[in-house]
């Protein structure tokens, strides 16, 4: 057991950066077990059974369908994988908690907020944070579906500010109850939900303390009606009012001024099975945009031998195949952190919220990631669909619709790409991953002689890995550079942290893709692999350009003269290929593989 937690303790959160990672250490999907298949098997037939036949339905705003495929889900043990068997869950490592939500969420938005509402930040609080008599009251119904689940956090001015809420709790006299007064919106599941966890503050505190409030309308509970939204349309989300709601003391949720800490704890775990929840969403997309291109017959040919067809289907792909390598192997980073905090004595509470912690940056960067990938994929969708896309009666439009919420909640893009940054550096100031010596090594790297040697790429994949190593350093001079530049005050640049973020966010989905990659061609063979290669190196051709484009806007926005100069300097360098990769033939191949399958066949 030393042995395998020394080598896990290796690559803590945010080390991706500054440790070079071997293949055979990241998880990919084609590791899953036995079970693991089994379970996604079933997931899919669920959804194909329950779900699909129903689209109709649940963009007519269908709320009671939700529910009862969601009691249907509970029955079969779907909304429980997470939770220890001991309150009736199945007691799941994370890449199977990972692996259900991606499998359930592709077919609609509405269940796919639903489940991660129920079973992320309305059940996950109390199992993590809930004292042993609150687990055994709540956690039991919320595992089988007897009960849902929702989660009262934001407030009409209270939104990416989750601690400015100005809900009040108030001790009674007699101590044993608090009285909650205020309103709370965009609340999912509340139509249906039998338990919020609500967010208040007591009296002047500093942070909001969370509570398990049962959802009784007699005692001053009343919602809103529906929200008209944009996509997601079968998902119930009110605004709850709470008007002198009366909760016992023993329905505290952790400590008194804790609540911020679970809030922010429960988004982490959010952000990735949000990413999760972006993956079959976006090979279904795949799916329906491929039939349609080789069923539909333009000038006597089938629209998806045109270039300009098979460039999208190729984008598509690979940025599926990229958010996918990058999602689980983050599941298994974290599952493996749980294990061993677990082997070390922690409680089950204690050992995943830790684990989920260590890894919050890589979260926030996927959530980024799945989530506009989706987007782009829907939209390119509707696009080979033409005039039929733009229609209600085919079905991109609504995967379109309810693409657009997933870069707002679980925290908007923004702030989570400010935020991966901000961790980063707080992890730095904690010594947690070392970025002063690995960047002041590339600035001396800036000032020496460059190597004029022509390296040897002969191995496969072996120059796309030098350029993630190379486009490491850029992050290390641009994000190196502004935190000399401005200290502490960083934080309140962010168009310069957005930058650096999106330059964080490349290079782990690059990399990631690369490793699933090189991974596959060293056990099944390189001639099994040769779509894969190529989504790996188109991947990896697009990642340089966005890396370019933002380290320059960064490099020109806080650098000047000589400084500016060698750092631009330093950015070509480490940016050129010594091959450059045959764009065109690259789509081509991978477009070829997709429409000669007619799905996505990765």
């Amino acid at each position: 057991m030393a042995e395998t937690a020394d080598k896990k303790e290796i690559l803590r959160g945010g080390q991706f950066l500054v440790k070079e990672t071997a293949c055979e250490d990241v998880f990919t999907p084609e590791d899953f077990s036995e079970e693991q298949k089994m379970m996604k098997e079933t997931v899919i037939e669920f959804v194909d059974r329950e779900i699909v036949p129903h689209k109709e339905r649940f963009e007519h705003k269908d709320y009671a369908l939700t529910e009862e495929v969601m009691r249907k889900a509970g029955e079969l043990g779907l909304l429980g994988i997470a939770v220890p068997e001991e309150y009736d869950g199945l007691g799941m490592g994370f890449v199977s908690t990972m692996l259900v939500c991606d499998y359930i969420s592709g077919a609609t938005g509405s269940i796919a907020t639903a489940f991660g509402a129920h079973t992320g930040i309305g059940t996950m609080p109390i199992t993590l944070y809930g004292t042993e008599e609150q687990k055994k009251q709540y956690v039991p119904k919320l595992a089988t579906g007897e009960w849902f689940g929702a989660y009262c956090l934001t407030e009409p001015g209270a939104g990416s500010d989750a601690n400015s809420g100005k809900t009040k709790a108030e001790l009674s006299a007699d101590g044993k109850s608090y009285k909650i007064n205020g309103q709370k919106m965009w609340i999912s599941n509340a139509g249906f939900c039998n338990v919020f966890i609500v967010f208040a503050r007591i009296e002047d505190d500093k942070n909001i303390t969370g509570f398990i409030v049962e959802n009784d309308p007699s005692n001053g509970i009343s919602l809103g009606e529906e929200e008209k939204k944009l996509g997601i349309h079968s998902s119930s989300t009110r605004q709850v009012f709470f008007n002198d709601t009366v909760v016992s003391v023993e329905n505290m949720l952790a400590g008194r001024g804790e609540g911020f800490k679970i809030a922010m704890n429960a988004l982490n775990v959010g952000r990735i099975k949000l990413a999760a929840a972006c993956l079959d969403a976006q090979r279904r997309v795949i799916d329906m945009g491929v039939k349609y291109a080789n069923e539909r017959v333009q000038f006597n040919t089938p629209i998806a031998k045109f270039g300009a067809i098979k460039s999208k289907l190729a984008e598509m792909a690979t940025n599926a195949y990229a958010c996918e390598s990058a999602s689980y192997r983050a599941a298994k980073n974290i599952e493996d952190r749980i294990a061993m905090r677990t082997e070390a004595g922690a409680s089950h509470s204690e050992a995943e919220l830790k684990g989920v912690e260590e890894y919050a940056i890589e979260c926030s960067i996927l959530k980024v990631a799945a989530s506009e990938d989706m987007q782009s994929c829907a939209d390119e969708g509707i696009q080979i669909y033409g005039g039929m896309g733009f229609s209600a009666d085919a079905p991109m439009e609504a995967a379109w619709r309810d693409a657009r919420i997933s870069r707002i909640y679980e925290g908007t893009n923004e702030i989570n790409r400010m935020l991966a940054v901000g961790m980063l550096v707080k992890k730095a100031m904690k010594g947690h991953v070392d970025l002063l010596n690995p960047a002041m090594a590339v600035g001396e790297e800036l000032t020496g002689i460059p190597s004029f040697d022509t390296p040897d790429y002969s191995e496969v994949l072996s120059e796309e890995k030098a350029m993630v190593a190379k486009l490491k350093k850029v992050f290390l001079i641009v994000a190196g550079s502004a935190i000399q530049k401005y200290g502490p005050d960083l934080e309140s640049h962010q168009q310069l942290l957005m930058a650096a973020s999106d330059i964080l966010i490349e290079v782990y989905m690059a990399e990631s893709t690369i490793l699933r990659t090189e991974k596959n061609v060293k056990r099944f063979g390189e001639d099994t692999q040769k779509e894969q290669i190529a989504m790996a190196q188109l991947y990896l051709y697009h990642a340089v350009d966005t890396i370019n484009l933002k380290a320059k806007e960064g490099i020109v926005s806080f650098a000047e003269g000589d400084e500016q100069r060698m750092m631009l300097m330093g950015l070509k360098r480490f940016t050129k290929y010594q091959n450059q990769p045959n764009v065109v033939a690259l789509r081509n191949l991978i477009a070829e593989k997709v429409t000669s399958e007619n799905t996505y066949p990765f």
